[in-house]
């Protein structure tokens, strides 16, 4: 018999969120599993004694874990799917019939709440996931990769230097037919940016090369196909601002447009692809420069869940001598492939360690002389120079010399941790460890851009940045502590113990019994 369903809304009804959420549910298993009690003593200094009451601290960052496990970047967008869903509101602690917070609510307490705060539930978070045996500890994964930021690329504007702008741009812009204009596309509301960020920092050097650069586009950039487009033009950190969002800056990777980026750095633990740490960075620096900061967070982080660190691996954008030493001074073993440029030394010159020259293949010594630093980055090198004595009658000195008039060799100051470090790389565990990063890092970050809502920053700031990475992380390792189930050995080994074991102790009772058995002797009188 054909069945018909007629809806007539009950005034009143008996209803329970817990009988309807199924037992094996997510966020019924987070709820009992995730306690945030703590956040009331670390939030309580934030908070006046007076006025209204704010929404439950462990409300707002449940809240806050919802729009990431759910890959929701918009607190309005948060807001109206929570209210939609039993199982989050069983999460959160509401009832069907209660309102859930205003979504500007969850932006203004994002504000009010500093950075550590966040990295304080991360780090719980992080402990959870040591309790349950998911970290190892012993072999770290660190990659980065950069994340837009909530700023358009069109509301970028000139930096202006001490002397007028419009000499400014005279003497070093050589512009094309869409540059004359020193006025952005796009008007931004506020100019938020400080004056340091305003003024041009870059110096006469890195102005010329930028000169240069521009002379390049000029020539051929409004004749190809798009030139017209807008927002297509040169652009360079040196010589434009983001006035709606200062701490955002230009960068660009192979294959991709130039947009307004931070750099996320990322720390994976090798057993169970933990992550370990998180931070933002301005998107306008190498990654070697923030390796160290990375290193003494993740090492104090390991440390206080009594965890040894001995392996650390990255990719080439982190090699560099002063890496390498500073690794190698704490106890760790680097495994980061070195530049392409990276040359030990002059090819058919001999290198003496003990009296520190090189010799030639004519026999000539080329000496030590000074050790200085070069570049922007202040690479510090060591220099060996012969005198212009030595070379005069060679044989070769038209072919080694060239336009000079001296035998000058400039090397790295660290040439035998680069070595060290290579011999690593280049052995089967330095193999085994590059498929490691690969398999390990590498797919956190599109887990995390993908489906964890770390896609876009959606806040403004550095600090805001660092939050909205915490509050990503923290729901990757969430999700990876309830799915976790601890491993066993699929071996015989384990019932080979046990049947040695119960034979052991079968003997034991066995000879034991025999003992019992033997009557004392009597001495018959």
């Amino acid at each position: 018999m054909q069945g018909k369903k007629d809806y007539q809304e009950k005034l009143f009804a008996h209803f329970q969120l817990s009988e309807r959420v199924p037992e094996h549910n997510f966020y019924r298993r987070l709820k009992g599993e995730l306690d945030l009690e703590f956040l009331y003593k670390l939030t309580r200094p934030y908070y006046g004694d007076s006025g209204q009451k704010s929404i439950d601290p462990v409300v707002f960052f449940k809240l806050c874990l919802v729009g990431y496990l759910e890959n929701l970047i918009s607190d309005r967008d948060l807001i109206q799917h929570s209210s939609m869903r039993l199982d989050i509101l069983y999460f959160l602690g509401y009832d069907i019939d209660e309102p859930l917070p205003w979504h500007s609510t969850i932006s203004r307490i994002r504000q009010l709440y500093p950075e550590p705060v966040f990295e304080s539930v991360f780090t719980k978070v992080f402990g959870m996931c040591v309790a349950k045996g998911m970290v190892s500890g012993h072999t770290q994964a660190i990659d980065s990769a950069p994340v837009k930021a909530n700023a358009s690329m069109d509301t970028l504007e000139l930096k202006v230097p001490k002397e007028d702008l419009d000499l400014h741009l005279h003497r070093i812009r050589h512009m094309s037919a869409m540059d004359k204009d020193a006025a952005p596309i796009r008007q931004s509301k506020a100019n938020k940016a400080p004056k340091s960020q305003q003024e041009i920092s870059a110096s006469a050097s890195e102005l010329q090369s930028i000169k240069s650069r521009n002379k390049k586009w000029s020539k051929d950039q409004d004749q190809r196909p798009g030139a017209g487009n807008k927002g297509s033009k040169y652009t360079s950190n040196k010589t434009h601002y983001s006035p709606t969002d200062p701490d955002a800056r230009i960068s660009v990777k192979p294959g991709k447009a130039r947009k307004l980026n931070y750099m996320s750095q990322l720390s994976v633990d090798t057993g169970h692809h933990v992550i370990t740490d998180i931070k933002a960075y301005h998107a306008d620096s190498r990654d070697s420069q923030y390796l160290p900061d990375i290193c003494k967070r993740l090492e104090k982080r390991l440390h206080k869940h009594g965890l040894l660190w001995h392996n650390c691996i990255a990719d080439t954008g982190y090699s560099s001598g002063e890496n390498y030493a500073y690794l190698e001074a704490k106890g760790l073993r680097s495994y980061i492939p070195p530049h392409g440029t990276y040359k030990g030394g002059t090819d058919g010159f001999n290198y003496n360690k003990e009296k520190d020259h090189y010799v030639c293949p004519q026999g000539k010594i080329i000496p030590f002389k000074k050790v200085f630093y070069e570049g922007v980055n202040n690479n510090k090198k060591k220099e060996y120079r012969a005198s212009k004595k030595v070379c005069i009658d060679c044989p070769l000195r038209s072919s080694c010399l060239k336009k000079s008039q001296e035998k000058r060799i400039t090397i790295t100051y660290y040439v035998e941790e680069y070595e060290r470090n290579n011999t690593r790389v280049n052995s089967a565990r330095g193999r085994y460890m590059k498929g490691k990063r690969q398999s390990t890092v590498e797919p956190v970050f599109g887990t995390l851009t993908q489906f964890l809502g770390l896609r876009k920053i959606n806040t403004l700031g550095i600090k805001q940045a660092n939050k909205v990475m915490h509050l990503s992380a923290i729901a990757y390792n969430l999700k990876k502590y309830l799915k976790f189930t601890q491993k066993r050995v699929k071996s015989g080994a384990g019932m080979l113990a046990l049947f040695f074991s119960v034979k052991k102790s079968v003997y034991k009772l066995e000879k034991l019994f025999l003992m019992n058995l033997k009557t004392p002797n009597y001495k018959v009188t």
